[in-house]
């Protein structure tokens, strides 16, 4: 009985795919902060420069 339940374990794939899709979720949130943190930069430069000229 113990030797069937371990095949099957190692046929069963539902738990790795869902390690792979976390995995992709992981890479796409990072992807985003990283691109949220540049365009912040950008906007505070934007702003600034902005802010500067009209107070002159």
């Amino acid at each position: 009985m113990t030797k069937t339940f371990l095949k099957s374990l190692v046929r069963d794939e539902a738990g790795a795919t869902a390690i792979e899709y976390g995995l992709i979720a992981a890479l796409i949130a990072v992807a985003a902060i990283t691109a949220m943190q540049g365009l912040g930069n950008q906007l505070t430069n934007t702003f600034t420069t902005v802010s500067t000229t009209m107070a002159v």
